[in-house]
């Protein structure tokens, strides 16, 4: 899936004449108040510190993309798009600087993490978006955005599965949390998948390619959803 994402990468660099240019891409990981500002609720991933956002630049329009593995890296266009995505933090780059692009070609237009009080408001939204769209599905829940998890548990039947070891085996919202082993259970069991676009990173995301509807959630998955025609839900996005 990877390629088939560079190879349109690379063509829509191709159609812009951007290859011409030479023009450095800088991805740096963002600190927490950076990422998500001072949002009145400290459940956050990003507060506690669990993951990091990693930031591109191009041309001063800017892409994310949540990770575990982050640091600095400057290199041309080229670079990114023959880059070997083996690992968590050269894919992070890779997506962060995809979003990047697409968000300066006016391709995308969510990009940059919403902050403060606006991911509760994303949630009440996404409610909203569920009760118009599908009524009152069975959710496969994966990744755990507090606000999200804490909205659709108190409207929807819910399982909830994450990676995060601090997590499995608790319950937050009146949901046990479970752990990726659980994963293809619960999408056997659902009606529709909620998935957290920080799969499109960890290299985990072929697998929600089913026949049941999946809506990818976040920042970090924009341009892949837009470049694979996914389903994408990012309501307060910059």
């Amino acid at each position: 899936m990877y390629e088939i994402v560079k190879r349109k990468f690379a063509d829509i660099i191709n159609q812009n004449e951007l290859e011409k240019e030479d023009v450095i891409i800088r991805a740096v990981p963002l600190s927490p108040e950076e990422a998500i500002g001072n949002p009145e609720d400290r459940d956050y991933p990003l507060v506690i510190g669990r993951e990091r956002l990693m930031q591109a630049e191009f041309k001063s329009f800017l892409g994310q993309a949540f990770t575990d593995m982050y640091g600095d890296f400057a290199g041309k266009l080229g670079d990114i798009v023959a880059m070997d995505l083996k690992n968590n933090f050269r894919r992070a780059i890779f997506i962060s600087s995809l979003n990047a692009v697409m968000r300066s070609l006016n391709l995308v237009d969510k990009t940059v993490h919403c902050r403060d009080n606006e991911p509760r408001v994303c949630s009440q939204e996404l409610v909203k978006f569920l009760e118009r769209s599908y009524g009152h599905p069975r959710i496969a829940f994966t990744g755990f955005q507090p606000r999200m998890v804490e909205a659709l548990s108190g409207k929807f039947e819910l399982r909830v599965a994450d990676m995060d070891h601090d997590n499995i085996g608790k319950k937050k919202f009146g949901v046990i949390i479970d752990g990726p082993d659980r994963t293809g259970e619960n999408l056997r069991w659902c009606d529709i998948a909620l998935v957290t676009g920080t799969t499109v990173v960890n290299s985990t995301f072929e697998q929600f390619m089913i026949a049941k509807p999946v809506i990818f959630y976040g920042i970090t998955v924009s341009g892949m959803a837009k470049l694979l025609e996914l389903k994408h839900f990012c309501y307060c996005g910059h």
